[in-house]
């Protein structure tokens, strides 16, 4: 497995596969023209595998932290390490950048994710309420 960090378009679009929806090119470049931005692809024998993205959020009292955006791996490559193997990239790049910790919100039944993320965290927050909301697009 080799995990390289992403900076083209042209990398996105052809692991588009391991996204919910086909990459949206403007979106796309906009994500990786943003420094604070980061995308790292996993490759078995040069087929994109697996991704993470991460955000870096900056607050005026508490510093830098990375938020793990997504994470998905593909089916047949499941249950490999490639997951934990992009937790690991990000968070090595979080570390290197100055974040001072790494966090992430999953769904309570999604047992793949919180297995994973489970090896890496230090606490487990309870009793999280997640709002949001949708802005018209015109």
């Amino acid at each position: 497995m080799e995990i390289h960090r992403i900076t083209r378009f042209e990398a996105v679009e052809a692991a588009g596969h391991l996204f919910d929806e086909p990459p949206r090119e403007e979106a796309t470049r906009r994500f990786l023209d943003d420094p604070g931005h980061h995308l790292f692809i996993a490759y078995e024998d040069g087929v994109p595998a697996g991704m993470i993205t991460g955000v870096e959020m900056t607050h005026p009292d508490k510093g830098t932290e990375m938020f793990v955006y997504e994470l998905g791996v593909d089916e047949p490559y499941r249950r490999r390490g490639i997951a934990a193997a992009l937790v690991s990239a990000l968070a090595e790049l979080g570390r290197g950048r100055g974040c001072y910790g790494m966090w992430v919100i999953t769904d309570e039944g999604n047992t793949a994710a919180r297995a994973t993320y489970g090896r890496f965290a230090q606490e487990v927050e309870q009793d999280q309420v997640v709002f949001s909301w949708t802005f018209d697009e015109t």
